[in-house]
Formats: structure tokens, sequence, C-alpha cells
């Protein structure tokens, strides 16, 4: 007889695996409860967190509320007042529609709901724990609803313990909230953290809310975007080219209301923007798209971020054209980057300071005169780095992390793979006396448009990256001041105030030992504001405030790609933006000392995040580039 393996699941577990899918951390929670509330007809929703959101996650609002009978069937699941056939699917107007959200939390922690309608005089209290309901009776309480969830994933312990550290949990938390609050200014929002008041939204404009939740400088950088077509209508803002960042975070899309992903309609945006900002930043933009809900799909995942478009191509073209008029209108064709206060990626600030007034001398190494750099051709130089990449070796292989990143987080490597340097390579690094003839020879080394320095060697011609060399310099020597905690602050004649956006105070505040072991000097002055009283003093040629500014931005951009613990992501990220940047021009001694310093570090191949910082062209290949 065969035997029968195939079961039924429990409802108990088969709760908890589809809960899964809907609550991933407690920002989902945050997303579904507000959700619901805005769909409720609220006029104003309290948010309460605590210990990011693992001990208690409170969502209070004024809708309508619940009968007894409807909070009860609220907890089962595909229980929904927002549809009741198929053909509703493509007529969606609500945030949800699915009947999945109150049973997926119940399943993982213990909730109590709070409920009453308008023309009732009682309201009524659940509490459940695990999908089970422990028990329900009335209770006098104000119209709306209240549901409090305590200890998520209390039942899953595995799940728990896959949660992040509480500052990205609630930076997490603060990203979700700020979708919703976005997308509703006609709705007041408050949120608050550990019974501190993180943000007060009142009812207001789309502009005003954009400042309320990102600060007063967002006041200088809005330009208007609208447009209203048979088939679609955009309207929301963009931000000013001069003040796109490193991070992608701030760029919003929300169709109906709805906050989305979409890959191929940010496509339609960056194309626009493309040769106004540096290639490795991102405008701000928050674009809301109406389109006839039949037009959509949004039942295509969980958690609701997805939609399908019947003619997604149209959507991308009219978009791509509100946002090309927008900027035509609101922006002069020559940008002034040095008004940037977030970034200098080409070293147009420090370029500009050197054409402009006497050479000065970089603090972070000797400088004694002014060096000439010998004058060549631009095209042919650019025809010759043309070849030699197309004819260069494959990379080698090496590690994502640092050895040393992993060193100081007392953990075993997450990758093994190690540098495999090749043997001119190893006859470079490993023998100090190929660098020491080469001085006593007075190789004069030369730089190449202000980015590159070029040195003869015994093997041919030594190419390197002034930046990424002057990084990993830095990175060797912060990590070495953050172990022992020997970093030197340059204390400011003239502290800067600098106003943060709520989520940037808490991250500030996440890292502020590790800032603090550097030289950084942060003193708190009220509510999401800060005062710098010192930087660190190897940074000295840098502007306090930007340089701290841009290190925010590099830490949650690693948050995003790396998994770095919280001391290597504030070393990387300085020294990332302390190190000097291609377009500073360089002294011949600067570049002595440079180069020096670089084959004096413990790893001089690599950048902390694995770029490559030098390679040499072998006499060789030099020779086959001229060949006819």
């Amino acid at each position: 007889m065969p035997t029968n393996i195939i079961r039924l699941l429990p409802d108990a577990l088969a709760n908890q695996i589809a809960a899964g899918e809907v609550i991933q951390r407690p920002a989902s929670v945050v997303k579904e409860l507000v959700e619901n509330a805005v769909d409720a007809h609220s006029t104003h929703i309290k948010v309460v967190i605590k210990d990011a959101g693992k001990t208690l996650i409170q969502v209070i609002d004024d809708g309508t509320g619940m009968s007894e009978v409807d909070a009860r069937m609220s907890l089962e699941k595909h229980a929904t007042s927002k549809i009741s056939q198929a053909d509703d699917l493509f007529n969606i107007r609500t945030m949800g529609f699915r009947g999945e959200a109150l049973p997926s939390i119940a399943a993982i922690a213990q909730v109590e709901i709070e409920t009453r309608l308008k023309e009732a005089e009682l309201g009524t209290r659940l509490v459940i724990e695990g999908s089970k309901i422990k028990f329900q009776e009335p209770v006098a309480t104000s119209q709306g609803t209240t549901i409090s969830v305590k200890n998520l994933f209390f039942n899953v312990p595995a799940r728990r313990n896959f949660l992040k550290t509480a500052p990205i949990e609630t930076k997490h938390i603060i990203e979700e909230f700020q979708h919703i609050a976005l997308a509703r200014p006609d709705i007041a929002f408050s949120l608050y953290q550990n019974d501190q008041e993180t943000y007060h939204l009142p009812i207001t404009k789309l502009a005003h809310r954009i400042v309320h939740l990102f600060g007063e400088a967002y006041k200088k950088q809005l330009i208007p975007c609208q447009e209203n077509t048979d088939i679609v209508q955009i309207h929301g803002y963009i931000g000013n080219p001069s003040y796109a960042k490193k991070t992608r975070g701030e760029q919003f899309f929300f169709v109906n209301n709805r906050y989305i992903k979409n890959a191929y309609l940010h496509h339609a945006i960056k194309t626009e923007f493309e040769e106004l900002i540096p290639k490795d930043s991102f405008p701000f933009y928050v674009l809301f798209i109406d389109i006839a809900p039949e037009r959509i799909d949004v039942n295509v995942h969980p958690t609701k971020t997805e939609i399908k478009f019947d003619d997604e191509r149209t959507v991308y073209s009219i978009l791509q054209a509100t946002v090309r008029q927008a900027l035509a209108q609101h922006i002069s064709p020559v940008l002034d980057f040095e008004q940037n206060i977030n970034f200098d990626p080409l070293g147009l600030q420090e370029a500009t300071k050197t054409k402009n007034s006497t050479t000065s001398t970089d603090k972070a190494y000797t400088s004694l005169k002014k060096f000439d750099t010998p004058s060549v051709n631009q095209k042919e130089w650019e025809e010759l780095f043309k070849r030699i990449n197309e004819h260069s070796p494959s990379n080698s292989t090496y590690t994502q992390l640092d050895p040393q990143l992993i060193d100081l987080a007392d953990k075993p490597p997450l990758i093994t793979a190690s540098i495999t340097p090749s043997t001119i390579i190893q006859e470079a690094i490993q023998t100090p006396s190929v660098l020491e003839q080469e001085k006593s020879e007075n190789i004069v080394k030369m730089q190449l448009h202000k980015t590159y320095i070029l040195a003869s060697v015994k093997s041919g011609l030594l190419l390197i990256d002034q930046h990424a060399a002057h990084e990993r310099i830095l990175y060797e020597k912060y990590l070495q001041n953050i172990k022992n905690n020997t970093g030197i602050s340059q204390q400011l004649l003239f502290p800067h105030q600098i106003e943060l956006n709520p989520a940037d105070f808490a991250l500030i505040h996440s890292y502020e030992s590790a800032l603090t072991a550097l030289g950084f000097a942060i003193e708190n002055f009220g509510k999401n504001s800060i005062i710098l009283v010192g930087y660190p003093a190897e940074a000295a040629q840098h502007n306090p405030k930007q340089l701290l500014e841009n290190i925010l931005e590099q830490i949650k951009w690693n948050q995003s790609h790396l998994s770095l613990p919280t001391q290597e992501n504030v070393v990387c990220s300085l020294a990332k933006h302390a190190a000097i940047q291609n377009g500073k021009k360089l002294t011949n001694l600067e570049m002595d000392s440079l180069v020096d310093q670089l084959f004096g570090c413990n790893n001089p191949n690599h950048t902390p995040d694995g770029k490559k910082i030098w390679t040499i062209i072998t006499l060789e290949e030099l020779a086959n580039l001229l060949k006819g």
C-alpha cells in the first residue's frame, strides 16, 4: 500500500508562513496599519514606536471605526470591506484590499484592538496572541481605531533574530511613514519614537508637506511638474539638479496615491537629468501619476509596491516630457555646481580655488613648492588610455570587504576570496628598493588631468588614481585612530548649526560614538538640530559642515549596498570624503609623499570598497600601442 505524505498544515503554522510575505520587518506593520487608517477616512493618524518597533507599534486614528462583528471579522484571512467580486480588482482606489494585513500581524505578535463607530456609545476591545483571540469585551473609547502590536515575532524567534540594528529598523519605519505622509497631505500625521516626537505634520499642501518631512533646505530646490492628458495626469515636484545627492532614497513615485517602485519610470527621469548632474548622483522627486484604475494592475505582490500598466511606454514618454519641460522652464543652461552643499564628486570647488588663487598647501601631506606639469596633447592621452582599457587584462579577484574591516569587526570574513597581484605588482609592493631606486634616479612624476599620477618604473608606466590612493591612506590612518581612540579634533572658532530631517538626526546619533572617536565634536541644539563644534584635524582643508553632510549621505549609501558594522561604515565614509578630490592640482612633493604613503599601506592595491587604485602599463603594452 502507498504511503500518503501530503497533509494539511495547521492554521496557526499556515498563518505564520503567509505572514512572512506581508510582514517582513516592523516597518511592514507600520505600512499596513497606517494604510488601513487612511482607508478608514481618518483626518489625523498617530504612530507610536518603541525599541524600533520590536517592543511596540501603535497606530491611533479618528476614522470610521468598526462594529463588534467587523472587529472580529477583520482578523479572519481574506476578510475585507474593500472588494466583493473579481471585477473590483480593476477599480481599486483604496490602499488595502487583500484582507491579509491584520491576520498576518496577529499570527506573529501580541495584538490589542480598540475601536468604536461614530454612532455607537461603546466600542470593542480585542486581545489576540499568535492568531488566538484571548478575549473580547465592550470598552469606552474614542471614535476610530487604536491597534497596538507588541513583541513582534515573539513566536517566531528565527525571524526576530534576522532583524537589523535599531537604527536601521528605525530608518525603514521612517521611510514607510514618509511614503504615506507624502501621498496624503490632506491628513494630519504624527510619529513618536521612544516617547519623543519625531514628526508633527498638519494638514497642508504637498510642497509644505515635503518641507516638513525633509527640512527647510528643500524650499530652495523644489521645481513644480504638471501635465494633464487623456491617458494620465502627472503632478508633483522635482529637485533642482544642483541639489542632487549620492543616495537614491529621496525619490518617490505615487500611482493613484499609492507609493510604488518602478525602475523603468525612474529611467525616464534619470535620462532628463543626465547632462545636469554628476554621473553617480540622483535627483530628488515626488511625482504623482493619476490614471484610470482599469489601466493598471496593483495585485502583483502582497506589499502592493509593484504595479503593471497596460501601456507603460506611453506613461514613460509623458513622464519624460513633463520633467524635460519643468527643467527647461526653471533651470538656466549653465549650472553652478559650486553652490551644491551635498557633494563635490568632481572636485570643482577645489579646482576653482586653485585656479583663482595662489597654490595652497594640502594639510594632509607635505608641500614645499609648486610643480609645473609637463604639457601633453590631450587627445593623444585620451586615445592612449582608451586603447589601454581595451587591451588591459581582467581585474584581479578581490573581496568586497577589506580584511582590516573584518579584523576590526572581530568576526570571520563573509567572503574568503583574496587579492592575487601579478608578478609585477608583487615586485613593486614587496620590494621597496624598486621605489628607492627610482628616487635615486630623480624620476619626475607628472599629473594627468589633475586626476592621475604618472611615473616611469622598472616595468613601464605606473598609473595611480590620486583620490583612490589618498582614500586608502586616510582609511588606514582613521582605522588606527578609531582602534586606539586617538582621533584629533580641530575645534571651530565659529561652530556650525546644522538643521537635519528627523531620519538624519536619528542616524547621526546612532553613529555619534564612532564620529567622536575620529575627531567630530557634536552637540544637540533643539529638535532635529545639532551644533558642529569640531571635526577631524586631518580633514582641516574641507568645509566642516559639507564634510559631515557628505559623510551622512555616504553612511546611508553604505547601509544600502554594504553590510558594514557601525565603526567601519564611518571610517570608510570619512576616508572617501576627506580624501583629495580629482581635479586638485598637486605639487611635485605632494605627489612624492602620496606615492610613498600609498606603498607604505598594508593594502595599497584597492580602496576599502574594492576599487583598484593603481596599475602598471608594461613597456611591451606601450610598444604594441605604437605599432602600425
